[in-house]
């Protein structure tokens, strides 16, 4: 039987409010809470940066646009905005196989089906996580675990207009182009459409795992 997972929209919030709801649904599940949840939102502009000590890829940090934060996730840094739908999975990964690696391919496949449904072919590239459309990045994926429970996830560029990515060097990949769902399908499209797709796919990928492993 497959864990049950609630899915929430939360329109467009800090980062900090989201954090401190994550921090408290993995404390919940710690302690033996059966229910997962992929919360779906927007992010006021910020710059986060993830545990690696070399930090020089949020080039120079008086001179940003926008506050920074620290975080417990893996990787550099990258930028969170108006337009980009951020996903939060807070899963049980004991449940699931605790392995990391396998945990990051599976995020990358539910975004990849998630451009498909838009007729975007998109990919992975050999040695950096997340995904790309040709040699354009449109999904940046970044996670934390606590006891094994996750925390953090993946971040979606959606509308055309992410103007934060240009003053740092994103997720360290220096002459990266950031590109978006909006640019690649040739259409508008809202977050909150596409959290909804996002939504059904994760959900459906999650209810598919062969012995519930990634």
């Amino acid at each position: 039987m497959s864990p049950v997972i609630t899915t929430q929209w939360l329109g467009r919030i800090s980062y900090q409010a989201a954090l401190t709801m994550q921090e408290s649904l993995v404390e919940k599940k710690a302690s033996g809470d059966p229910v997962g949840h992929l919360l779906l939102l927007e992010h006021d502009p910020v710059y986060t940066m993830g545990r690696n000590r070399d930090v020089s890829s949020l080039q120079i940090e008086e001179e940003l646009p926008h506050p920074v934060v620290r975080t417990n996730r893996g990787g550099q840094a990258t930028y969170h905005g108006p337009g980009q739908l951020v996903g939060y999975p807070i899963l049980d990964l004991n449940l699931h196989g605790r392995d990391l690696h396998l945990y990051l391919r599976f995020l990358e496949e539910v975004l990849i089906d998630v451009l498909d449904f838009y007729q975007v072919q998109a990919c992975r590239r050999d040695g950096l996580t997340g995904v790309w459309v040709e040699d354009r990045k449109i999904a940046s994926i970044g996670v934390g675990v606590r006891k094994w429970i996750s925390m953090h996830g993946f971040a979606l560029n959606v509308t055309g207009d992410l103007p934060g990515f240009s003053a740092i060097i994103p997720c360290g990949i220096s002459g990266v182009t950031m590109t978006s769902l909006s640019q690649e399908a040739r259409k508008d499209l809202s977050v909150q459409k596409v959290a909804e797709i996002t939504a059904e796919i994760f959900l459906r990928r999650m209810e598919t795992l062969p012995n519930g492993k990634f």
